[in-house]
């Protein structure tokens, strides 16, 4: 009698598979033995779904398994890759690590902590050898893998064998499909592991004919994408068929010579009947995978899509694929791709150089195996960078990657030119949108701006407008479209401003100032206001010339210094100031008053940024301009003195910042009045520069006085009113224990609010938990100061 191995019992283990993913169909099989050995397993491509959190995910299912097999590869140990974090976590808690090897390694492939835990070799195994080499892994010596065969005479009603439908195989001894038209694996691919493990989930989401539709921008990696599958997931196919799709009234032919390679086609029926007996063979052949490249629109292929125990992959730049089939809707690499992506293809590039040219190509994939082309070839990332800005539809025209069909520039005009013969009044927004920034567009600008837009005609009761226009644009992958914002990619724009006249940037520029001039995000200080402030941002700051000559979208850029500066972007906002202070200085004057403005900007950012002795020269000079051009008691002024003084008070001069603070407040209560928010920021810092000179007892009436007006005037969660709070905290901590505790239970109270409020890494909700660690060490509490201090920084 033989044993049914771990499914016997009491020794059936809880697997967790840690694998690369490039290894997707060795995991898949290691699964599949060990799931019908008897034993409970977790593979992330069967069991977690899209919009799961991974880390969650990982975590617990790390959590619950009693052995954790891994799949030793060169490919596992990539430094950039999630499998460090699973042995590690499982060496750290020195649970069961079960290494086999896919793939032949070194010792110095290993990491040298793991090389002493003995491992199994799957790899150079036939599939009986590998499965019985895997099962001994996990669970000691196992009895006969298959059945016994029977050993009385067969009658002629035996049921035949059964079929394996899905069943994984063994990667390395499956070997090439039999039949297979695919091109040679792109050898740069990089990344997007959790696309093809979406992928690859989708496809193993049904029992017959599943369809998995990519969709996205030109030069996005749809492509790429179902290259790297076809290749990664080739052992697990008889029939893999890469379909070029683009020219819909060609698919019979294609399906015709895919049936003649079956051996199913009839050479006189024609391509309709054979398309016909290709498409009846499919719906019983196992196996097989069929790639539709470039899939245009769908209504083009009604009836023409298989049905069967097989898989369809299917690219295509249009969205409406999403309506007939489970679709995936692609984006740009993630930062990390990109430097990934780079660094292999130029390896003497610095990780600064690399994150500026990911930034300016907008880490999209087609841009980025251009730009490695070009640079490879003998032109400095410098120069490249330069021509990007100055030339950029010149430059994006040249260096066409292998494997990939037209450059940048070249998809970009084909689609400009088809979508132009067919949907003008798309072609004119798409105008308009390549001079916007390259953020989404919130489509409510447009419907607001309608009336005020010289560059599209809109009739007045064209209700649907500009959406039917958008999913043109959509259609043709020139934008990402949802149901509120549109967005084009930056060197789309790029490219379609340097195909604009200079007559018609001039009328689109104004159309564009009409649009942002529309757009009122409301009060910048209030962090309710900071989302509607984020999506005019980026879009202000492409237009930063335009806004020169316009005084309503420099009195909106105004407001913006705030926003960035007090939603913790003082790096940004520095920028943007530094760079509008020199233009407006230029075009307005040094006296003007948004370039003082835009001057007072530049060193509240720079003192937010810890940069105090810049930032007193700067208000020092701003100050001096504003009290000779607007004098002593403006609010302007005013803004001058005051930050000066905080300023002073951060370099240690507490006595001057004390003599200013108390002038700023006392002309800020005339002018504004008392419960003006201008007069109580200065009535805190005076309460402020007290509590620095010592003065405690005179700084707690102060500092409980404002915190009461600014929770009456402004309300609980208002930063102003937060700051508050914190300062009469940080007072009270200077009048003993008993003070102390409650100055605790006041900064855990204003920490709570912040994260909630401002964001867990916003530089305030960070000055409240170091206060809070402070005051934690000042009442003894040592050990959990320091894990607390260690934790901000």
């Amino acid at each position: 009698m033989w044993g049914q191995g771990a499914g016997m019992g009491d020794i059936s283990e809880s697997v967790f598979i840690s694998y690369a993913g490039q290894d997707g169909a060795w995991a898949e099989w290691a699964a599949w033995h060990l799931r019908e050995a008897g034993h409970r397993v977790v593979l992330d491509v069967w069991e977690w779904r899209a919009g799961d959190d991974f880390v969650e995910r990982m975590n617990d299912a790390l959590t619950r398994a009693t052995a954790v097999v891994a799949l030793f590869s060169n490919n596992y140990f990539d430094r950039e890759r999630w499998t460090a974090e699973e042995w590690k976590s499982v060496v750290a808690r020195r649970e069961r690590l079960i290494p086999v090897t896919i793939e032949p390694l070194t010792g110095a492939d290993v990491p040298a902590i793991l090389a002493g835990i003995i491992r199994k070799d799957l790899h150079g195994l036939d599939e009986p050898a590998a499965k019985a080499a895997l099962l001994d892994a996990v669970s000691g010596p196992t009895g006969p893998l298959t059945a016994p065969a029977f050993p009385g005479r067969s009658t002629p009603d035996s049921p035949a064998p059964a079929s394996d439908g899905w069943r994984p195989r063994l990667p390395s001894s499956a070997g090439m499909p039999q039949v297979w038209n695919v091109r040679g694996r792109n050898p740069h691919f990089t990344g997007r592991a959790d696309l093809l493990t979406q992928v690859r989930e989708g496809l193993l989401g049904g029992r017959q004919a599943v369809i998995q539709a990519l969709h996205g921008l030109g030069g996005i990696g749809k492509t790429q994408i179902a290259l790297e599958y076809a290749h990664r997931f080739a052992s697990q196919y008889d029939t893999v068929w890469w379909i070029d799709a683009e020219q819909a009234d060609q698919i019979s032919v294609r399906y015709t010579e895919l049936a003649a390679r079956l051996g199913i086609a009839k050479p006189d029926a024609g391509a309709d009947h054979n398309t016909r007996i290709l498409l009846d063979d499919l719906r019983t052949r196992e196996r097989w995978l069929l790639i539709l490249d470039n899939a245009d629109d769908p209504r083009d292929f009604d009836g023409l899509l298989p049905v069967g125990p097989g898989h369809v992959v299917i690219t295509s730049r249009n969205p409406d694929w999403n309506n007939i089939v489970h679709s995936l809707n692609l984006g740009v690499f993630s930062r990390a791709d990109s430097l990934t992506y780079l660094s292999a293809r130029m390896p003497g590039l610095s990780l600064q150089q690399a994150d500026t040219l990911a930034d300016d190509l907008g880490d999209l994939p087609l841009a980025l195996a251009q730009a490695a082309g070009v640079v490879c070839s003998g032109m400095t990332v410098d120069r490249y960078r330069q021509l990007l800005t100055d030339k950029t539809a010149s430059l994006l025209a040249n260096g066409l990657p292998h494997g990939y069909t037209a450059s940048l520039a070249a998809a970009v005009d084909i689609a400009t030119t088809r979508i132009a013969a067919d949907h003008p009044d798309a072609t004119a927004l798409l105008r308009l949108g390549a001079f916007l920034g390259p953020d989404p567009v919130p489509t409510a600008w447009l419907e607001n701006a309608r009336d005020h837009l010289t560059t599209i005609a809109v009739e007045p009761d064209d209700f649907m407008w500009p959406q039917a226009a958008l999913q043109h644009l959509a259609r043709y992958g020139l934008a990402r479209v949802d149901h509120e914002t549109f967005q084009i990619h930056r060197l789309t724009q790029a490219i379609l401003r340097d195909h604009t006249t200079d007559v018609d940037t001039i009328a689109v520029e104004e159309d564009v100032t009409a649009i942002l001039s529309t757009v009122a995000p409301g009060d910048p200080y209030t962090p309710a206001a900071w989302p509607q402030w984020a999506a005019l941002a980026s879009h202000l700051a492409a237009r930063q010339h335009t806004a020169t000559h316009h005084p309503h979208l420099r009195s909106t850029l105004r407001q913006a210094f705030v926003y960035l500066n007090e939603s913790g972007q003082s790096r940004a906002a520095h920028d943007l100031t530094a760079s509008l202070q020199r233009t407006w200085a230029n075009a307005l004057g040094e006296d003007h008053a948004d370039t003082l403005d835009a001057a007072f900007h530049v060193a509240t950012s720079l003192a937010y940024r810890g940069q105090y002795v810049e930032a007193r020269r700067g208000h020092e000079q701003v100050l001096e301009r504003r009290r000779h051009i607007l004098g002593e008691d403006h609010i302007d002024t005013l803004c001058s003195a005051n930050n000066l003084s905080s300023t002073l008070s951060s370099l240690g001069e507490y006595e001057e910042a004390h003599r200013m603070d108390a002038d700023v407040l006392e002309r800020r209560r005339r002018v504004l009045g008392e419960d003006h928010p201008d007069t109580l920021r200065s009535a805190q810092n005076l309460a402020v520069s007290l509590g620095k000179l010592g003065k405690h007892i005179e700084a707690r009436p102060m500092c409980e006085d404002v915190l009461e007006r600014r929770r009456r005037v402004l309300g609980e969660d208002h930063p102003d009113t937060l700051r508050s709070a914190q300062n009469l905290a940080i007072c009270l901590g200077h009048f003993g224990k008993h003070k102390r505790i409650e100055a605790r239970r006041m900064i855990e109270d204003v920490l709570e609010h912040r994260r909630r409020v401002l964001g867990e890494d916003h530089p305030d909700t960070l000055h409240s938990a170091q206060n809070l660690a402070n005051i934690v060490s000042d009442l003894g509490e040592h050990i959990e100061a320091r894990r607390m201090s260690e934790d901000v920084l």
